[in-house]
C-alpha cells in the first residue's frame, strides 16, 4: 500500500483515495442528504477522473485528495447543477415591458390564484352547475366580452398563435388584403407575410409603405378575398408624408361586400392610457365599436396579464374559428387561465388599476418618487464599484415595451456609471455588466455612451433593500 503523501508536496494516482471510501466520509454526509446517492456518485466518479488526469500530469497537490476539499468541489458542483435556469432577475434596462425578460409581471390576485391551480384540482373543463363537461374559454369569455364589447371570445397561448388561428380558420387558400405599411415584423422574426403563407391565406399588399388610401382596399377586392385585415404598427413609427386607413373605413369596405374587417392589435388594452398619463392606444372595445369583426391582441403586454392570444368579435367568426383543428393545438394550460381571470377582473375596477395592476403602477411611476431611489443607491453602488468608476444619480427615460410602444418615452431616474481609471472604457463595462449578472439576483442593465445606465423604474420600494443587500460587498 503506496505511503500517503505530505500535506504539501505531489500526489500519485494510487494516493486518489477511493470512491466507496469518500461516501463514508463525514464530510460528504451533507451533500449526501441534499443531493442524494445517485447525483453525489456521478459527481465523485467526474472528479475522481479529473483527479487522475491531473496526477498523470503531474499535477495534482496531496492537499486536493483531503475528503472535505473532495466534498466541496463536490458540493458545489452538484449546488451549481442544481440552480434553476430560469432565475429572477432586476429589471434595469429602462425597458418597462422587456420580451427577453418575460414581459409583464402578475398582479398578487393572479399570482394566489396559479397557486391554487398548481396545488389543487379545477374545474377546468367541468361544468359546475350541470356537472357535465365545460369548455376551458367559459371561464374568461363573459369577462372579455363584458369588457370589449364583443359578442364572443376565445384564448390561446400568444397573440402570433391567434393571428395564424384566424387567418387558417377564415382565409384558408383565400386572399387577405393588408397595408403595405402594416407588413410589420416583431421579436422572434414573427412576420405577418410568413404567418399568412404558414396559415395557407395569400397576401394582397395594397398601397405604399407610407401612404395607403380607401381606394386601395376597394381596388383589391375580388372573388377570391376572404377579409380586409388591419395591422397595428406597435413596435415601429412611419412619419412625414404618411396616410392611412381607419378601422372604420375599412370595416364599411369590408361589410359593402359582405366580408369580414379584422384587426391584430397587438399590445391591445382595454382602457383608456391617457388618464394614467400614458400614450393614446385604441383600446380593444373602441376597436370593436369602429366595425371590426374580429380583435387579436396580446395578454402579456400592456394587459399586463399572462402570456396569452386573445381573439374577441363576431360569435359566428369566434365559433368557427374554435372549432378548426389548430385551436387545440394552440390551447392555453390552467395555469394561464388562473392568472388571466384574475387580471382581466382587475379592469372592472379601473380606478383601482394603477395600484393593483403591477405593469401600470410601474409605467406610472412618478419621477418625484424614482428620484430619491437613485439619490439612496447611488453611494451604495458606488462602494460596490470601486474608485475606478464614477457614479450619478441622473434623470432618464424608460420605455413601455421593446416590441409595445417602444418610441413613446416616460421621464425616469437611475444610476449612470462611467470607468474613470486607465485603459478603454468599453471593456471596463463590459466587466462590471458581466460582474452585475452574476450576482446571487441578476441585475439587467445597458450600455450606451460609454456608460453603464441602470434605470430604476421598475425596482420597487419593496425590493430596494435586497437589491442593495447584493451591493454591500465590492464586486469581484
Amino acid at each position: 500500500m503506496a505511503a500517503h503523501p505530505s500535506a504539501g508536496g505531489a500526489a500519485a494516482v494510487s494516493d486518489i483515495p477511493a470512491l466507496d471510501r469518500l461516501l463514508n466520509a463525514d464530510a460528504l454526509r451533507a451533500t449526501l442528504d441534499t443531493h442524494g446517492r445517485t447525483q453525489v456518485v456521478a459527481a465523485l466518479r467526474r472528479d475522481l477522473d479529473a483527479l487522475r488526469q491531473r496526477a498523470l500530469a503531474g499535477q495534482l497537490m496531496a492537499q486536493e485528495l483531503d475528503a472535505t476539499a473532495v466534498a466541496a468541489r463536490v458540493s458545489a458542483a452538484l449546488d451549481k447543477a442544481a440552480r434553476p435556469r430560469l432565475r429572477a432577475v432586476y429589471n434595469l434596462t429602462g425597458t418597462v415591458l422587456h420580451t427577453n425578460l418575460g414581459r409583464a409581471l402578475l398582479p398578487d390576485e393572479a399570482v394566489a390564484s396559479v397557486l391554487r391551480a398548481l396545488t389543487a384540482p379545477a374545474n377546468l373543463e367541468f361544468d359546475l352547475d350541470t356537472g357535465g363537461r365545460g369548455d376551458r374559454d367559459d371561464l374568461i369569455d363573459d369577462l372579455l366580452c363584458e369588457l370589449t364589447g364583443a359578442e364572443a371570445a376565445t384564448v390561446v397561448n400568444n397573440n402570433a398563435a391567434a393571428v395564424l388561428l384566424m387567418l387558417n380558420a377564415l382565409a384558408d387558400r383565400r386572399e387577405v388584403v393588408v397595408s403595405r405599411g402594416e407588413l410589420v415584423e416583431i421579436g422572434g422574426a414573427f412576420r405577418i407575410p410568413d404567418i399568412m403563407k404558414r396559415a395557407g391565406a395569400k397576401l394582397v399588399e395594397v398601397g405604399t409603405t407610407n401612404r395607403t388610401h380607401a381606394a386601395d382596399y376597394e381596388n383589391a377586392i375580388g372573388s377570391r378575398t376572404a377579409m380586409l385585415m388591419k395591422v397595428h404598427c406597435s413596435n415601429y413609427a412611419v412619419t412625414g408624408f404618411t396616410k392611412s386607413v381607419s378601422v372604420a373605413e375599412v370595416a364599411a369596405l369590408a361589410h359593402a361586400q359582405g366580408l369580414p374587417a379584422t384587426v391584430d392589435l397587438g399590445s391591445g388594452t382595454l382602457v383608456d392610457l391617457t388618464q394614467f398619463g400614458l400614450p393614446k392606444e385604441d383600446t380593444v372595445r373602441e376597436t370593436i365599436a369602429a366595425g371590426a369583426d374580429l380583435v387579436t391582441f396580446s395578454g402579456d403586454k400592456l394587459l399586463g396579464g399572462p402570456q396569452a392570444g386573445l381573439l374577441v368579435g363576431r360569435a359566428d367568426l369566434i365559433r368557427k374559428i374554435k372549432k378548426n383543428p389548430l385551436k387545440r393545438a394552440l390551447r392555453v394550460s390552467k395555469l394561464t387561465l388562473a392568472a388571466l381571470e384574475p387580471v382581466l377582473g382587475l379592469y372592472r375596477a379601473p380606478e383601482f388599476l394603477a395600484q393593483r395592476l403591477t405593469t401600470l403602477r410601474l409605467l406610472t411611476r412618478p419621477q418625484r418618487e424614482i428620484q430619491p431611489q437613485a439619490e439612496r443607491l447611488r453611494g451604495v453602488l458606488a462602494h460596490a464599484v470601486g474608485a475606478n468608476y464614477a457614479v450619478q444619480a441622473m434623470p432618464l427615460f424608460s420605455q413601455i415595451g421593446s416590441g409595445a410602444l417602444p418610441v413613446d418615452q416616460l421621464p425616469s431616474w437611475g444610476l449612470a456609471v462611467r470607468y474613470t481609471g486607465s485603459g478603454r472604457p468599453g471593456r471596463h463595462l463590459d466587466k462590471l455588466e458581466t460582474q452585475l449578472r452574476r450576482l446571487p439576483t441578476p441585475v439587467i442593465g445597458r450600455i450606451a455612451d460609454d456608460a453603464l445606465w441602470l434605470d430604476l423604474r421598475c425596482l420597487e420600494a419593496r425590493d430596494e433593500a435586497a437589491f442593495a443587500a447584493q451591493l454591500a460587498e465590492p464586486l469581484a
